[in-house]
C-alpha cells in the first residue's frame, strides 16, 4: 500500500531524479519546501526540517497546510483554486511577510517568497522561507514597516502634541496675561478715561483667548484627521503582518494564537499604518497583561457591524481591568503597567475615531479582556 510520501518520491521521480533534485534543494541556506498543485508537499529541504522540526518522511505528501497557522490553514486550498481559476498572483512572485507554526505548535514570522515552474506539464511550486526571528535581514526587512509604525505613533504622542501646544500657544496666552493685569492696574483709578480703556483691554483679552482656541481646534484636527489617508487594503494581510511584528519579541512566543477573520469582511478603507498601530498596541497590552498567566490565548476576530462597518475584535486571557481604571481606559496618562505612560490607548482611540469609528473594552467570557474597534468596509462606499 502506498504512501504519501512514496507517492510523492513517485512524482519527483518521474521529473528526472528525486536524488539530484533533492541535493540541490539541500543548499538553499534556509527552508525550501515544494508543492505539487493540489498543495501536497513533494519536497521539504533540511534547512526546512531544522526550521519546522519536521524531517522530510513525516510530511511528504501531506498538505502544506499543515506548516501554516490558523487562518490560512484553513484556507490555502481555497487560495489555490483561486489562482487556478483567476490567474491572480496574491503571493507568487511577489513575496510578503507572513507567520508559520512548528511542530510544535509555535507560530514565529517570516519572509515567503513563492517561485512556480511547470515541469513536464506539470505546475509545481517552490516555497522559499527565511525565518525572520534568527535572520540577520530582519532589520532590512521589517525597516520600512516598523518605521512607519513608529512615525505614526509619534504624530499622536502626547510629547509632540505639548510641544507644539507650548509653542503655538505662548504668543496668546502672554497676550491675555498683559491686556488682563492692565485692566486690573486700570480699576485702581476709575476715570472715564480709564474705563473705556479696561473695556478695550477686555474685548483684546476676549479676542486672544478665541484664538487660543482656534489653535487648540486646529492642533486636534491635525492629529486626529490631518494625517489619515484611507486606501482599500485587506484587514487579513494587516492583522497577519502586524502579528509577525509582534512575534519578534520572544517572550511572546509560548502564547496562543487564534485567528477567526470573515473573508466577507476583508476589504476595508483605512489609513493601513494608523490601523496596524491600533492593532500592535492592543497586542502588546494583551501581552503584557498575560505576562503572569498560566494560560496565554490571544484571539482577533473579525465580523460586520451593520451601518458600513467592520467591528475588530482584540481578546486575551489576562486578569481583566478593573472598573474604576475601565471608565477612564482612553483617556491620557490613564495606564494599568507600573511603568506604562497610559498613552497607548488614548492614541488607538485618536485613530479610530479619527477614521469615525468607535474602539471599548469589555470583560472577556473567558477571563481577560476584550477590546472592539470598528472600521468602514470598503464595499459600503461603493469601491469593491
Amino acid at each position: 500500500m502506498s504512501t504519501p510520501a512514496s507517492r510523492a518520491r513517485s512524482m519527483l521521480a518521474a521529473f528526472g531524479g528525486v536524488e539530484d533534485l533533492h541535493a540541490l534543494i539541500d543548499t538553499v541556506p534556509d527552508a525550501m519546501v515544494v508543492i505539487d498543485a493540489a498543495g501536497s508537499i513533494m519536497s521539504f529541504s533540511r534547512g526546512a526540517e531544522r526550521m519546522f522540526g519536521y524531517v522530510e518522511d513525516e510530511v511528504l505528501g501531506e498538505n502544506v497546510s499543515m506548516l501554516m497557522p490558523s487562518p490560512d490553514r484553513e484556507k490555502h486550498d481555497s487560495y489555490l483554486h483561486h489562482y487556478f481559476e483567476t490567474g491572480e498572483k496574491r503571493i507568487i512572485g511577489i513575496g510578503r511577510v507572513t507567520t508559520a507554526r512548528r511542530r510544535d505548535g509555535s507560530t514565529f514570522p517570516i519572509d515567503l517568497a513563492v517561485g512556480e515552474v511547470l515541469l513536464r506539464e506539470a505546475q509545481v511550486f517552490a516555497g522559499f522561507i527565511r525565518d525572520l526571528t534568527e535572520s540577520h535581514e530582519t532589520e532590512r526587512l521589517l525597516h520600512n514597516l516598523q518605521g512607519e509604525l513608529a512615525h505614526a505613533s509619534r504624530i499622536t504622542s502626547m510629547g509632540t502634541l505639548a510641544t507644539s501646544i507650548a509653542h503655538e500657544l505662548n504668543q496668546p496666552l502672554t497676550a491675555v496675561t498683559n491686556y488682563v493685569q492692565t485692566a486690573r492696574d486700570l480699576l485702581a483709578e476709575l476715570t472715564p478715561e480709564n474705563v473705556d480703556l479696561v473695556r478695550e483691554a477686555l474685548e483684546e483679552t476676549a479676542t486672544e483667548a478665541l484664538r487660543a482656541g482656534q489653535i487648540v481646534h486646529r492642533l486636534r484636527d491635525f492629529v486626529s484627521r490631518g494625517e489619515t489617508t484611507r486606501e482599500i487594503v485587506s484587514l487579513q494581510r494587516m492583522v497577519t503582518e502586524t502579528t509577525a511584528l509582534a512575534l519578534l519579541d520572544v517572550k511572546v512566543r509560548n502564547t496562543n494564537f487564534i485567528t477567526r477573520l470573515d473573508p466577507l469582511c476583508d476589504a476595508v478603507l483605512v489609513d493601513p499604518v494608523q490601523v496596524q498601530q491600533v492593532l500592535l498596541n492592543l497586542m502588546r497590552n494583551a501581552f503584557d497583561a498575560m505576562a503572569d498567566t498560566p494560560v496565554k490565548q490571544l484571539t482577533i476576530i473579525s465580523a460586520p457591524d451593520g451601518n458600513g462597518m467592520i467591528r475588530v475584535t482584540v481578546s486575551d486571557r489576562g486578569p481583566g481591568i478593573s472598573p474604576e481604571v475601565a471608565k477612564r481606559l482612553f483617556q491620557p496618562f490613564v495606564s494599568t503597567k507600573d511603568s506604562g505612560m497610559g498613552l497607548g490607548l488614548s492614541i488607538c482611540h485618536t485613530i479610530v475615531t479619527s477614521h469615525g469609528g468607535k474602539i471599548w473594552a469589555e470583560p472577556a467570557e473567558a477571563g481577560g479582556t476584550t477590546f472592539h474597534f470598528t472600521v468602514m468596509s470598503a464595499a459600503s462606499e461603493g469601491q469593491v
